[in-house]
This record gives C-alpha cells, structure tokens and sequence, in this order.
C-alpha cells in the first residue's frame, strides 16, 4: 500500500466510530427533542436501550469561587485580599451583558433554544471533521460543553499538592492526568456519556440556567474562570457593562483560552506587537457568527470588525501580598492559617483549604484599618526595616478587652513570602505563635513580673510589704514548688539590677513600679513557682513555639525567660483588665459564604481558671505606678485622663525590649529587640532617642490612637486586705508609713536606675489592716 493510500485508511476507525455515533446521536437527539415521535425498528430500539443504560444524572456541584477578606475603615468593609484555586467570581443572569450571551449561543450552539442538549446537526459535522483530522470544534452543544467542564472541575481537587513529597505529588499527578484524560478524551464512549448527562440536564434546568452555568464555569485563560472574572481582568469592567466587541473578544477566547489569552503582550504569535491577531481573527469570526444569526444589525457588526483588541489588564492577587497595600498583610497571613488549622472550617487539610480558595467566602475581619494605620506609622516612625548593625525586629498587637478581638498587628518588615524574598522583607510574623506564621517567640522580660505579682497576691500577700532587695545570689534551694512543673537545680542564680544599683529595701509597691529584679527573685523565694506559671497559664500564657523552647517554671522565669509571641502578651493582660478572665484572640467577625448564608466562625474562649477578680484588681493597682510619675513607663501614658496599667520589660544586655498595656477597653503589646544575634539595644539609637527607650516613643502614639476611639473607665477598687501595711515581725505597728515612690531615671529594663529614693507617689498612703 503507497503512503498515501494509507494516509488515506488512516482516519477510517475513527471515521466509521463517529459515523455510528453519529447516527446513535441523531436516534437520541430525535427522542429528546421530539419524545412523540415513534421510533421503530430493531436498530432504534437496540439504540435506545444502550443509551437508557448509561447514567442520566450528573451532579452540579457549587463551582470554586475566589474568596475576599475585609477589614474595616470608618465602619466600612475594605477588601484588602482574594484568595482562589481559579480567580472566579459567580454571576447571576442579569448581571451578564447581552451581548456575552448572544456571542456564546450564535458561535458556540445557534440552536441552542431549539434542541434538548444534543445538536444532531453539530455532532455530525463534529464527527466527520475530527475523523478527517481538519479540526475537532462544533460537535458539542452548549450543554454538552457545560457537562464537559462539570467533569473537568472534578478533576481540579485532584491538583497535585506543592507541598507534598515526590512521591505523593507522582502518584497526585497520575490520578489526576487520569480524570481529565476521562473528562476531554475525543472518544465514541465518553462523547456518548456527555450527551446523556446533556438531555438530563435539559430536563432538569432551564435553557437560561445553563447558559448562564455555562458562562459562569467556563476557562477564560490561565487561572481565570467565568465571564465576571475575565471580564474584570481583560477589560477592567463587570460582565453586565461588556461591548460588543469586548464580548466578541471573550468569546472568542473560549475557543483556545492558552493560546488566546490576550494578557501576554510579549508572546511572539499573538501578542500585542502584532494586534493579537490570532485573537483577532477569532474574534472577527464570533462577530460574523453574531451576524449570520440575527444577533447583530450589519452596521454593529462593520463598526466591532473597525475595532482593535485593546485589552486593560486588571489583575487579582492571590493571597496576602496586596494586603501590604493595607500594612495589614502579617494579620492576613495569621487569618489565613487559623482558617487552615481550625477542625470548624473542614475535617481535613484540603478541605479547609479548598474552604478558603473555592469557596467564593466574604470574610470579615476583626482588623481596624484606621489603627492599624495608627500603629504602623508608630513603629516605622523609629524602627527601620534594617539596620547595619544588628538584625532587628519590631512589632505590635492589640486586643479587646473582654472580646479577645484583634484589632492592629504591625510590625517593622513589610510582608514577601515568595520563594526569594525582597532585602528587609519577612514571611515571619513576630506578633503570633509559631505554628501561626509566627517566630520562636521573644524572651519578655519584666512584663513578665505581672504574673508574679498575681501569685504574690494570690498567696495572701500585700502590695506594701516591705523587701529586701540587697541579695543577688540565690541558691536553688532558696525556690519550691508544690508539684512538679519544672526541676529546681543547679547552679546558684545570679541576679542583678537593670543598670547594677543596689536597693536595699522598698515595698512590692514601689518594686513593680520601678521594676527592681533583686526584690521580685526574693518574692520568689516566698512563692509556689509553679504557681507563678499557673497564674500565666490562666491568662492563656504558653510558649511561641513549644517544641523550640517549652514553657518553664524555674527560678529565672520569674524575670521572663521565657519564650512568649505578643499576642499572648497582649491576651494576658487583657484578662488582668477583665477582672481576671482572659479570652482567647480571635480574628474573624464572620464569614458569608457564596450563597449568602453565614458560616460559623471560631468564637473567643474565655479561661475556666481566671484570677480572682480581687486579686486582679489589686496587681491593676500596682500596675498603673509603672505609668504614672516615677514609674519605668511614664513617658508612654498619653496623659489623656484614660485609666491604664502596663508593664515594662528589658531582658538582659537589652536584647529584648517590651511595653504591654491596657486600659478597661483594649490591651496592646510592643515589642522591639534581636531577630537573631545579640545587639544591645541599648548601644543603638533610633531617631535621636535611645533603644532602650524607643518602645515608650512608639507605644505613646499607638495607646493615643486606641484611647481616642476606644476610651476607658476607671478600674475596680482593690480589697483592702492588699493594700495594707503589715506589720514588722515580732513588733506591733501603731502607724501606717507613708511609702515612698521610685526615684531615678527609668530606662524601662528590668529595673532602670531603681534607687527606691523619693519620687512620685504610687496612690494613697497604704491603711493599717485592722
């Protein structure tokens, strides 16, 4: 046999396949659009009964839908990033330009009102031009391509994982290579398929509904999906405002959308060099289709066929980078993980990530634009992204009172988490926990001396009681515990003041105003130090990363070494402001899914365990002397007239620096220190000022923000029985001493320059205890 005459036998199988098919097709077609007609013979009926043995139903699953996340400004939601697998947007009929559908139905499916799901017609013509090898288009009805892209949509779940093994992604890969194999394979078997499932449909929706499910699922290109979302990206208008030659132009690219996508302007065979002329050409032929219909008047058709394809690229970003737009992309990165990892949004993994990128969701933050906006030009007001001399790292949170929503969540970096990063960039969220984005956490310091002063309390203790601060070395032995939360040993722990004063003695009073470590290691050796965690733990204090660095109890975590995220600074001492009931953070107000339904959401938790609300109220007492005259952190109070306590903290060598805060309404935590490395900070300066102290610059505009909006009211009275002065051992007290305040230049560490001399005074003259 010559070459040619094998060419020639070459297509023949497929030919006599489609043939038959064809045929078949044109028996059903007539039985779906004409059921009265009486079909005989035993041809016609063998080919019923085949056709009624294959599934009629196919299920129309809800189609994936890009997700947006807002935040508020003035009251108002502001969309601030999309999350999608496809960038696809669900529209109804309205909202779709006329001219869309009467492109779509004259190119794609003339007699779309006209049959029952299958074009007799079409199928032929498909069926012999795909056998003769000069193209495969025109087979498929509307509806048929509608099936075809419900099987495909399938497939997309199947995805393979880029965060998988090798392995896992082969075997990923294969089941999904297979489905879409299944789903687009021009095969006699599966054209059948699509064809009963197209007549069930019919039956089962309107001709309406299709079109506009075929419109809505349909590829535009890339990861563009429906006519809302390519109408968006390609032109920069919504679906229902296309032109004609702008709806002739989508149309058109529904035809080969990889190589007829009009938004790579380079691309050497249709790009913009050459007026996208494939494009072009395509574009020309739905006008021509529109014509030939009835769609178009001659003159709309010679004025479209004038026009150029100029399209106005509109992107949607994927995920939290345009958030920096919003300085909010570190909140969005932590809202986007705790949707990842909460059981409430999916049972698996994929599930809660297909929740996120497929489910069309309007997500709506607890995030305060206006103070973020507040707190972001706070920090970077004095912390540079880099500095030449250490690497360095700032950040703040803020939270409700009583609510545990988040309301700012700043840091010096701006947000990057590509594969390679801009120079003074991070992924690395330093306000959150580990495993939410987070680092390993921050040693906090003396801020951790409120959880001291809640034991000290607790245990039965007064503010006033007078102790010594003159020991600096104590013996391991000097600390118990009642149960074993922590081993105490080793070596004798070494103490000393922030800048190495000695204090000789001062009241706990005077000592958490002035932050002076000798006095608060003594009280620890009065003290049940897993209490002193326990009292932390009530408030919902836990380590960053506790696999990094676990949550201790030994003698040294009574001056905060251990590792702590801000955020769980910032919750703690929102508890304290609540009468001792802290509530977990949360990030989500609500969520409102593609249907319009609400969705739950997680819900703050409050503490089983709080502290006794006299206890709470008594370390508020003591707390509000590190902002007041003489205290560590007068320079941060705003001096508005709102109510506030706080706590500085300074690690050692202050390679750490911390302030936390709160009023009755909202709490925040600022943080300042080493990424990595070990910098005193203290040897820097940041816009004239020290960094020991620069946390007080940045802290004093963001409490004013939060004061402004937020307000306070006073808080509780505390019970007399902690604010009495006890009485010197073994000798009766006839007279209660005046106390005197915190002298010297507090730097905020953990101590300052604590003298205990006069300074100012730390609320009224403690009474006798009857």
């Amino acid at each position: 046999m010559t070459p040619e005459r094998r060419r020639r036998w070459k297509w023949a199988p497929a030919l006599l396949g489609f043939v038959a098919l064809s045929g078949l097709a044109g028996v059903l077609a007539a039985a779906a659009v004409t059921p009265a007609v009486a079909l005989t013979g035993s041809a016609a009926d063998s080919t019923i009964s085949v056709f009624d043995g294959l599934p009629e139903y196919i299920k129309v699953e809800p189609l994936a839908q890009a997700s947006t996340m807002y935040a508020t400004s003035n009251g108002k939601p502001v969309a601030i990033a999309s999350f999608y697998s496809q960038n696809r947007v669900e529209v109804g009929w309205d909202a779709i330009s006329q001219n869309l559908k009467d492109a779509a139905v004259a190119t794609e499916d003339p007699r779309f009102y006209e049959h029952g799901g299958v074009d007799v017609t079409g199928t032929i013509r498909g069926a012999v031009l795909t056998a003769l090898h000069k193209s495969v288009q025109g087979g498929s009805s509307i509806t048929q391509q509608y099936v075809k892209n419900i099987l495909v949509q399938r497939c997309e779940s199947k995805q393979p994982d880029p965060t998988a093994t090798a392995a896992v992604q082969k075997k990923q890969y294969t089941a999904y290579q297979s489905c879409y194999n299944d789903a687009t394979e021009v095969d006699p078997a599966r054209k059948l398929k699509e064809m009963r499932y197209a007549i069930g449909l019919e039956k089962e929706y309107s001709k309406n509904d299709i079109l506009q499910s075929y419109l809505n699922i349909a590829l535009f290109g890339g990861r563009t999906y429906g006519v809302q979302s390519a109408a968006e990206y390609y032109f920069g208008v919504p679906a229902k405002d296309v032109n004609l030659q702008q709806a002739a132009t989508l149309i058109a690219i529904l035809n080969n959308p990889d190589n007829l996508r009009i938004d790579r302007p380079a691309d050497k065979t249709n790009g913009a060099a050459n007026g996208y002329k494939e494009t072009l050409d395509r574009r020309n032929y739905v006008l021509n289709r529109m014509l030939a219909n009835g769609k178009i008047t001659q003159e709309q058709h010679d004025a479209a066929i004038k026009t150029k394809v100029e399209p106005k690229i509109s992107p949607v970003q994927n995920g939290c980078m345009t958030a920096q737009k919003y300085n909010a992309a570190f909140f969005c990165d932590y809202v986007e993980r705790v949707i990842e990892q909460d059981p409430i949004f999916g049972k698996t993994t994929d599930d809660r990530a297909s929740f996120l990128t497929r489910g069309g969701l309007k997500i709506y933050t607890t995030l305060n634009l206006d103070l973020q906006q507040s707190a972001q030009q706070a920090v970077s007001a004095y912390i540079p992204p880099t500095s030449p001399n250490l690497d360095l790292g700032s950040s703040n949170t803020s939270v409700e009172v009583g609510t545990g929503r988040v309301v700012t969540m700043v840091q010096n970096r701006p947000y990057d988490n590509t594969a390679a990063p801009a120079a003074g960039t991070t992924a690395v969220n330093y306000n959150t926990d580990y495993n939410y984005g987070g680092s390993e956490g921050f040693q906090t310091g003396s801020s951790y001396k409120a959880f001291d002063l809640l034991e000290w309390l607790n245990e039965g203790h007064s503010l006033y009681t007078t102790v010594s601060g003159t020991q600096h070395l104590f013996p391991q032995s000097s600390f118990h515990s009642s149960d074993p939360c922590n081993d105490i040993g080793g070596a004798p722990w070494p103490v000393s003041n922030d800048e190495g004063e000695s204090v000789t003695a001062t009241t706990v009073m005077n000592a958490t105003a002035a932050s002076i470590n000798t006095i608060f290691a003594k009280m620890a050796t009065q003290l049940d130090l897993c209490g002193i965690k326990q009292r932390a733990q009530d408030l919902l204090v836990h380590g960053a990363d506790e696999a990094a660095n676990p949550y201790m109890a030994n003698p040294s975590s009574v001056l905060g070494t251990n590792y702590i995220a801000p955020l769980t600074m910032a919750t703690a001492y929102a508890g304290i402001a609540n009468k001792g009931v802290a509530c977990s953070p949360i990030a989500i107000d609500k969520i409102v899914g593609s249907d319009g339904a609400a969705h739950a959401v997680p819900k703050s938790v409050c503490s089983k365990t709080p502290i006794d609300p006299g206890v709470a109220a008594a370390a508020i007492y003591a707390l509000q002397g590190v902002l007041r005259g003489g205290g560590t952190a007068t320079s941060a109070n705003p001096g508005d007239g709102v109510p506030i306590f706080g706590k500085t903290g300074t690690t050692d060598d202050s390679l750490q620096n911390w302030l936390v805060t709160s009023t009755t309404k909202v709490a925040q935590a600022t943080w300042v220190g080493n990424v990595e490395g070990a910098v005193p900070l203290r040897s820097q300066e940041f816009q004239g000022i020290g960094g020991g102290n620069v946390k007080f610059s940045i802290v004093r505009q963001i409490q004013t923000a939060l004061n402004h909006l937020y307000g306070g009211s006073d808080f509780p009275a505390p019970p007399s029985k902690y604010v009495y002065t006890p009485p010197p051992p073994k000798q009766p007290t006839t007279k209660a001493p005046t106390q005197p305040g915190p002298g010297g230049n507090q730097g905020g560490g953990n101590g300052g320059n604590q003298g205990g001399g006069p300074g100012g005074n730390q609320g009224p003259n403690p009474p006798k205890k009857p």
